[in-house]
């Protein structure tokens, strides 16, 4: 390889032997095509030269060997892949030629040889070592200058030498073997024999070539990376921008942008650079010297002023058609066409020069016009271009013209705008490369004036370039035309093209020549053929002249031209013939329409679409009454509604899939993604092409008839005929409705199928697929930029179920994207589709023939460099049909109009409302509409925001009129804010108390559309400029919103629509969103507020232990502070990070601070409780004194003596049966007997004796006050002929739940555990109880209790706390009884006494007894550390557990399911929060049972292990210590327990009796060491699932997640009993719970009857009936009213209740039945569909419980 390098050192080897082999083969004769290669190698190695030159004059003379051969590899590459590329095209390639050849000559080059065979091996050796040369080649880009590439040179240096060989071969016609150039030449030409002409012909060619290659680079386009529509779309930072000019770079960009907004100044865009260049000349000029006379300076500037390196505007408009894929291209025709500018009709390949007929870029094209008829009245047609029949005129120029044919075309069919650019036009340049041979066509199109200057539309069609080399373009128009007009000199035999010209002088076409030569007027030659000179003539003259002789030739001629007829003739290509994703898309959408044929286009929906007809309609009524409901037995109804809607959904279900259907979706589901968007356009055109005809006459029908209709009502006469033709009318209207069909119908019907087998839960029969795949074949629709119906129009309803499943498939496929919801709403026809689709391209479903109806959505796609500005990933555009739409007349158009502003206002970020004109009484009906929208936003807490849109405005520059124009709409709407705020009853004054508004920024007004009278008139530049600034200003307060979710869209969309069915929508109105959100705020609340209560639980431990070891004396808040201050700390930074981190942050951000003073608030709430708890401890201390302690360390003293006292001979059996008689019988005669004590029997006296409640004893079984149906037997009303009120029961069982609660924590706090139990106790709950009872009467209550309720309340709430004071005194009396104790530990007193005996150590003795006293500190150490790991792990691990307050009562739910008990169920409903502690209790002990084995016992021995090592480690500190201060045993002691005072309630007291005087410190620590692993064994050998029960109350696993779950709110519903689900107690705001329950559950009934009621709370709260309270009736839709507690709910309708409470009602029918002593009858009775529901079905109902 080295070889090679160094053969390649200089470009001058190179040369010379490349010269040297050239002349010696073709010296040699051989063959031509050897002649070729060898000619063609020279040319490449020529290229390379050149490079190599250019380089090595640039900066890259250091590696000149290496770029040698890099240049020489890269020629042999890129010449062999363009050598293969022009094979398999059939074509020859003078460059391919060339560079191939370097294959041949690059060898030869290396060897200095000319043996071809060599050459070849050199060949294959250069491939070989690819590799090598691809390592090479980026090495030598990464050396060269960032504007120079070896592609790039190799073109240009080819370029150069084509140009040298040609201007040789021309100017001395060199014989070959004459040279390099010679040799070059014949290679390239491939023959000596073919000419001149042909070479030049070559050539020129070549150059084109070079030049469109080189154009293509300026504009940064490739041919075979195709611009893509989808990325076009795309909002960029680019697209937010005006541009005037720009640099090449984004050329494209600008132009696209432009012309998507129909701004026809695409074509006039200034590129910088040329203008920067133009300055750079100036500024030569004007600084350079004196340059001599003014004909020189006049010649050097023209130099510097040069156009040549411009680029031509129609060269940037058709490098994007032929760069563009097929999309694309049609939506670039659509807007030149909407710019009233000409069409590219045949477009020749720039490489090839194949021409190619561009038929599928019109497929969407309609033209309208106006014309007179015989009977001079004005007839309106709109036609698709390709279809439509109309005269057409062909220009034509013939060799080099002074004057421009398109500027006189522009003329003749639009003086006041360029349809045709010409060199006139801004921009224009003589540099023009794609336009040669490409014809264009425009047409005329009247507008039925007498000033029309054709009375018919007419087609012209533009050659441009020389027309005698276009032979067939112009062989396709003459044959088509019927008008030529041809642009030439003049008429000479020896003309070039005479021949051509002659040809249509002799066809029949009427042909007119212009004479650029020729000053005469018009002339007719002969019949049919005109003369027109041109020279020195006016072109407004001319102009007219030529439109008369147009007319009379038109006037004489029948013949027509159809657009699509140009793809019938052979040898051009037809652009959707040969793309074959677009010829088999087209295939596919025909076969489709072949079943359309021959059918009646009003029964086309009901043959093939019947899911969405009548049944649709009928189905979506059904669910309006559902949501709506009147009278009595609602839920009987409301059964009945569901049962006829579920047999709706089953007729849909068995209607058959039409044969239609059956097609659109196998087609659908087969197709490539690309095919299938093809599919779906060639579908929408042959769909609107075959309806439009039938349509447009429906219309006019409809039109003739409503002014007819009109005519009567102003006339007032004849009513029979005026009913009769409006009766026609509605007739005509349901023809026109019926008729209307476009893909969203059939959307529309995939949507019900959908929906039907979703309801039935199984497939269609004759469905080929799986239903749950509609859903996704819709999501990729709407990300391919197709619209999806919201709204369904014309049922006026929302299909919720295939829209969620829609967005879920959504976010399945694209993930859950951030979107920004634009809605846009106005008056009928008032330009917002015109709007969208020029801000956004948007093209809504809309049907041909008809405005959108409903709501559609659609996405529009945000670049990836502006999702991190923007914030969010799609803008989601909702556009909505008219308001007042003329369909709807005789309709309830203003309740409908209502629903639709509500429900797109709630569902958008920001809302654009579209008004057309300036006149307020016009406008007056939509701003009310709209204000009362976002009056209803501010009431459920939405804040979106608008922008109000004034179309069609005359003078949008005068700003003292805008001033005064905004000033009348802030007017207007404060008006209409008090108008609205009238019926939605609030105080709102002007329109910025309901929303933010700046009059100033958010109200745009528009220029008129067109500038002009249409259809003639292009659209207006102001407006398009309007559109901009419009775009940027939604982009600005698009960058201030959050947007929303996917997830959060789906449930915005089920919010709002629920809400608006249920009429009331402020009332009505459940924010999923909100809510979801505040359950996992909460969720996370409980996390923080876990983690704060187990710190402040350690710390509480740690500082118990040492108050018990009297280490400290005091207790301090700021001392507890410190030491929650870690936890504190971690908690607080976690809060930030949650409310900025979390997707739902926007949401959750206003809540920010209230929950922060929340978590304050716990804190210093647990601070106080801890704190309280201390002080107890240490005041129980201070009067405790010694229990244990005196009488154990008496007991040693005994011990000590009995061993020195008895003899040691005796054998060990008398010494232990005097041990046992001496110690017990002492032990027995000190201690008092324990007495038994009987709690209900101490209540019972204090009853009797304290309060003289004589029937006590009488009382045996009192009654279980908490489970009571009614307290009515326990109270005497005040007032005469009066009962207890529902509002009364609700009071006095919310007092009973207090007092109980209550009591509870003042048991807890008599610390029974400790100090025992004393009737003191119970003396002082009764005290507190009478004391509550007192109070509440001297409240305004109108009753006053018996005092049986009062002795029923004490015994049932003594009852329920017996077991806890009996097992707290238990505890007392287990720790406390001397001789219990001395049970337990006799083995290990009896150790110490045999230890005694024989005569250990006073350090062994010590030390044992220092172990046994550990012994129950560390247990009761490691169960508390137990507990507190326990619980935690529970809180992450157990099911019920492991979440929020709404996720354990779903378990217990469950388990009341599973149980069937209905005393547990009453037990639950009536006393929710003691149900709750005994189900944790019962979870807490069932998951220690579970789990004992592999996570209970494994905690413990970790626990005790790590506490052994504690006192391992302080007893030898503590004898270092000693050693240190040489210290004694007291010294140890004190430093040994005060290292344990944080652990262990041991404490130097503890040892206060035991004589250590003696002890040897040194062997203290190894008998330690020898002795606590027995007692270490000893304790973990009693570890059981039974460990809670030695723990105090407080210090249990389940009372520690009692406290924690239990401190929340525990109101309940005062219809149905259900429990708030807020998890703060005393939250914010209103109560509410996701699903509440049946009413007669709490023994609600009709009023004078037995009749239980059998009402959902939330259903019956959107009907017309009523409840009492306190005798006043209160309808249930103003509950509120009723004041107290019904006030602080918020109960929203919803028919999603949970199926398990109508279970539980027929479960239990009977048992509610006798507890209440009422029935489910009558009014109240169970409808039949509740009793289908199983247990099963009760608990998987469950999942649907709100748990974040």
């Amino acid at each position: 390889m080295g070889e090679q390098r160094a053969a390649l050192q200089s470009p001058l080897t190179v040369s010379i032997a490349l010269i040297i082999a050239t002349v010696a083969v073709i010296g040699n004769s051989v063959t031509s095509t050897i002649v070729a290669a060898v000619a063609g190698a020279a040319a490449g190695a020529a290229a390379g030269i050149s490079i190599l030159q250019s380089l090595w004059e640039a900066e890259a003379r250091k590696r000149t060997a290496d770029i040698a051969v890099a240049v020489a590899v890269a020629g042999c590459l890129a010449g062999t892949a363009t050598a293969i590329l022009h094979l398999l095209l059939g074509t020859q390639s003078l460059t391919g030629t060339a560079v191939t050849g370097a294959l041949a000559g690059a060898a030869m080059v290396a060897s200095g040889r000319t043996q071809l065979q060599w050459a070849i091996n050199k060949i294959e050796w250069v491939i070989d070592n690819l590799q090598w040369a691809v390592d090479l080649v980026k090495r030598v880009k990464a050396a060269l200058p960032v504007e120079i590439t070896l592609i790039r040179g190799l073109r240009i240096a080819a370029a150069t030498i084509f140009k040298k060989v040609s201007e040789a071969r021309a100017a001395a016609s060199l014989a070959p073997g004459g040279g390099l150039a010679a040799g070059a030449g014949t290679g390239i030409n491939g023959s000596q024999q073919n000419g001149k002409s042909q070479t030049q012909t070559a050539v020129k060619r070549e150059n084109v070539n070079e030049e469109i290659q080189h154009l293509f680079h300026r504009l940064n386009l490739h041919r075979n990376n195709k611009l893509r529509a989808a990325d076009v779309l795309q909002i960029t930072a680019h697209s937010l921008q005006s541009h005037e000019s720009c640099s090449e770079e984004e050329l494209i960009q600008t132009f696209l942008q432009k012309l998507l907004m129909m701004d026809y100044r695409a074509r006039y865009i200034h590129v910088n650079k040329a203008n920067e260049h133009d300055k750079t000349q100036q500024r030569d000029t004007d600084t350079s010297e004196d340059i001599g006379d003014i004909f020189q300076a006049v010649s050097l500037y023209n130099k510097g002023k040069s156009q040549s390196d411009r680029i031509h505007p129609m060269d940037v408009q058709m490098a994007v058609f032929h760069c563009a894929d097929g999309f694309l291209k049609q939506m670039l025709v659509s807007k030149l066409s909407q710019c009233q500018y000409a069409l590219p009709l045949l477009v020749p390949d720039p490489f090839t020069q194949q021409i190619e007929f561009p038929l599928w870029t019109f497929r969407q094209i309609n033209k309208s016009w106006k014309m007179r008829n015989t009977n001079n009245e004005i007839i309106s047609q709109t036609h698709l271009v390709y279809k439509a029949e109309t005269p057409m005129v062909s220009f034509f120029r013939f060799g080099s013209v002074s004057s421009s044919k398109s500027h006189l075309m522009k003329s003749l069919i639009n003086e006041k705008h360029n349809t045709f650019f010409h060199r006139n036009c801004p921009g224009s340049s003589r540099t023009r490369v794609l336009m040669d041979g490409v014809v264009e066509i425009a047409w005329f199109c009247p507008s039925g004036k007498n000033t029309d200057k054709f009375t018919d539309c007419v087609a012209f069609c533009n050659l441009h370039g020389d027309a005698g080399d276009h032979e067939k373009q112009l062989e396709i128009l003459t044959e088509m035309s019927s008008v030529n007009v041809v642009l030439l000199p003049g008429l000479q035999k020896n003309y070039g093209s005479a021949e051509k010209i002659q040809n249509l002088i002799r066809i029949t076409t009427p042909l007119i020549c212009l004479f650029t030569e020729d000053e005469s007027t018009v002339m007719m030659m002969k019949k049919g053929k005109f003369k027109i000179g041109l020279k020195d003539r006016n072109l407004s003259d001319v102009s007219e002249e030529l439109r008369r002789a147009i007319n009379d030739c038109l006037s004489e001629s029948s013949s027509t031209f159809r657009l699509e007829d140009v793809s019938k003739h052979s040898d051009i290509r037809v652009d959707e013939e040969d793309d074959d994703d677009c010829r088999r898309g087209k295939e596919a959408a025909q076969q489709m329409m072949s079943l359309l044929e021959k059918k009646d286009l009003t029964e086309i929906k009901k043959s093939f679409l019947p899911c969405q007809g009548k049944l649709w309609h009928q189905w979506s009524q059904k669910n309006k009454e559902l949501h709506r409901p009147e009278g009595d037995n609602i839920e009987m109804k409301t059964s009945g509604k569901k049962e006829e809607m579920k047999k709706i959904r089953e007729q849909q279900h068995e209607c058959d899939v039409s044969e239609f259907m059956t097609c659109f979706n196998k087609k659908m589901n087969s197709k490539k993604e690309h095919e299938k968007m093809f599919f779906l356009k060639w579908f929408r055109i042959l769909l609107d092409e075959h309806t439009s005809t039938d349509l447009s006459a429906l219309h006019h029908k409809y039109d003739e008839k409503w002014s007819a209709v009109l005519k009567l009502k102003e006339n007032n006469e004849k009513p029979e005929q005026f009913k009769a033709e409006q009766t026609e009318l509605e007739r005509i209207s349901e023809d026109l409705q019926a008729a209307t069909f476009g893909l969203e119908h059939i959307m529309r019907e995939i949507s019900q199928i959908y929906e039907s087998c979703s309801s039935v839960r199984k497939n269609k029969k004759d469905l080929q697929f799986h239903f749950s795949s509609l859903p996704s074949l819709a999501a990729e629709m709407m990300i391919s930029g197709f619209p999806l119906e919201l709204m369904d129009g014309d049922a006026a309803h929302v299909p919720l179920v295939w829209i969620s499943a829609v967005i879920d498939k959504l976010i399945q496929k694209l993930g859950d994207q951030r979107v920004f919801v634009l809605s846009v709403i106005g008056i009928q026809s008032s330009g917002k589709s015109t709007m969208l689709n020029a801000m956004f391209g948007l093209q809504f479903a809309i049907s041909a023939g008809r405005c959108t109806r409903g709501a559609f959505m659609q996405l529009v796609k945000v670049s990836d460099e502006l999702k991190t500005q923007m914030n969010f990933d799609y803008i989601l555009v909702v556009d909505t049909e008219g308001f007042r739409a003329l369909e709807l007349a005789g309709r309830s158009t203003r309740h409908h109009d209502n629903e639709l502003a509500t429900f797109v206002v709630g569902l958008g970020n920001l809302t654009l409302i579209n008004i057309f004109g300036e006149n307020l009484s016009e406008m007056q009906d939509v701003l009310q509409i709209v204000v009362q929208a976002f009056l209803r936003m501010k009431k459920v807490n939405l804040s979106p925001r608008c922008v109000f849109v004034h179309q069609n405005v005359s003078d949008v520059t005068a700003g003292e009129k805008n001033m005064e124009g905004r000033r009348r709409l802030q007017e207007k709407l404060d008006e209409m804010t008090k108008l609205a705020a009238k019926d939605e009853v609030c105080n709102e004054e002007c329109f910025s108390d309901v929303i933010r508004f700046d009059i100033e920024n958010d109200v745009k007004y528009f220029a008129q559309l067109w500038e002009g009278s249409p259809p003639m008139a292009p659209p207006n530049p102001n407006y398009c400029e309007n559109i901009q600034e419009l775009k940027k200003t939604i982009t600005f307060h698009a960058s201030n919103s959050h947007g929303m979710m996917l997830t959060h869209l789906k449930d915005r969309i089920k919010d709002l629509w629920e809400a608006l069915l249920n009429e009331q929508f402020v009332f009505s109105f459940r924010n999923s969103l909100e809510i979801s959100a505040y359950r996992k705020l909460e969720t996370e609340y409980s996390k923080w507020a876990w983690s704060l209560r187990s710190a402040m639980k350690e710390t509480e431990n740690k500082l118990h232990n040492q108050i018990e070891n009297e280490a400290i004396h005091k207790v301090e808040e700021t001392d507890l502070q410190r030491e929650l201050k870690k936890t504190s700390e971690e908690v607080k930074k976690s809060m930030p990070d949650f409310f900025e981190k979390d997707k739902d942050k926007d949401i959750l951000i206003q809540w920010k601070i209230s929950f922060e003073i929340k978590i304050n608030e716990l804190q210093e709430n647990i601070l106080k409780e801890t704190k309280r708890k201390l002080k107890q401890v240490l005041q129980q201390r201070d009067i405790r004194g010694d229990h244990g302690t005196p009488h154990e360390n008496d007991l040693y003293k005994k011990i000590k003596e009995l061993a020195l006292t008895l003899d040691i001979k005796n054998d060990e059996e008398t010494l232990k049966k005097e041990f046992l008689e001496q110690c017990v019988n002492k032990i027995i005669s000190d201690t008092p007997p324990i007495k038994d004590i009987d709690i209900m029997r101490d209540v019972r006296e204090i009853l009797r004796d304290t309060y003289g409640c004589v029937s006590v004893d009488q009382r045996m079984e009192s009654r279980d006050i908490f489970s009571v149906p009614s307290y009515s037997d326990y109270v005497k009303v005040k007032v005469d002929d009066s009962s207890l009120s529902k509002e009364d029961e609700v009071q006095i069982r919310s007092l009973v739940t207090d007092v109980a609660q209550h009591t509870e924590k003042e048991i807890q706090s008599f610390n029974i555990s400790k100090k025992g139990y004393n009737i003191r106790c119970i003396q002082q709950l009764t005290g507190y109880i009478k004391a509550s009872i007192v109070q509440h009467e001297e409240g305004p209550v109108n009753y006053v209790f018996k005092i049986e309720f009062f002795m029923d309340l004490v015994l049932s709430i003594c009852e329920k706390e017996n077991k806890m004071i009996i097992d707290q005194n238990k505890m007392f009396w287990e720790a406390n009884d001397p001789v219990t104790n001395f049970k337990k530990k006799l083995e290990e007193y009896y150790s110490i006494f045999q230890k005694y005996c024989h005569g250990a150590t006073s350090a062994a003795i010590f030390g044992e007894i220092i172990c046994q006293k550990l012994k129950e500190p560390i247990e009761q150490s490691v169960f508390k550390e137990t507990a507190r790991d326990l619980a935690g792990e529970m809180r992450s691990n157990s099911e019920s557990l492991n979440g929020n307050r709404s996720k354990l009562e779903k378990h217990i739910l469950k388990t009341l399911a599973e149980d069937k008990v209905f005393e547990k169920y009453m037990n639950y409903i009536k006393n929710p929060r003691d149900h709750f502690k005994d189900f944790i209790r019962d979870e807490v002990s069932r998951y220690i049972t579970d789990k004992f084995s592999v996570s209970v016992l494994p905690k413990m021995k970790k626990n005790i292990k790590l506490l052994q090592q504690k006192i391992m480690k302080a007893a030898h500190e503590s004898t270092e210590h000693v050693q240190e201060y040489r210290g004694d045993v007291g010294l140890w002691l004190k430093s040994f327990t005060q290292q344990l005072s944080d652990v262990l309630i041991f404490s130097e007291k503890d040892l206060s009796g035991v004589n250590h005087d003696d002890v040897d410190v040194k062997l203290l620590e190894d008998v330690i060491r020898k002795e606590l692993p027995a007692i270490i064994l000893d304790i973990s050998s009693g570890f059981t699932e039974t460990f809670p029960v030695k723990l105090d109350y407080k210090d249990k696993p389940d009372e520690l997640l009692i406290d924690h779950f239990c401190q929340c709110c525990w109101v309940q519903c005062p219809f149905c009993k259900a429990i708030c689900t807020k998890t703060i107690e005393n939250h914010d705001g209103d109560h509410s719970v996701p699903f509440h329950r049946v009413d007669g559950i709490n023994g609600w009934h009709y009023r004078y009857t037995k009749d239980l009621s059998a009402h959902f709370c939330t259903t019956v709260v959107t009907s017309d009936q009523s409840f009492i309270v306190s005798d006043v009736s209160f309808p249930y839709k103003e509950y509120r009213r009723a004041g107290g507690v019904y006030a602080e709910w918020s109960i929203t309708p919803d028919h999603s209740e949970l199926p398990y409470w109508k279970w539980f009602v027929c479960q239990f029918q009977k048992d509610l039945e006798n507890y209440y002593n009422k029935q489910f009858q009558g009014r109240g009775e169970i409808p039949a569909e509740w009793k289908e529901h199983k247990q099963q079905d009760a608990i998987q109902s469950l999942d649907n419980l709100c748990v974040a």
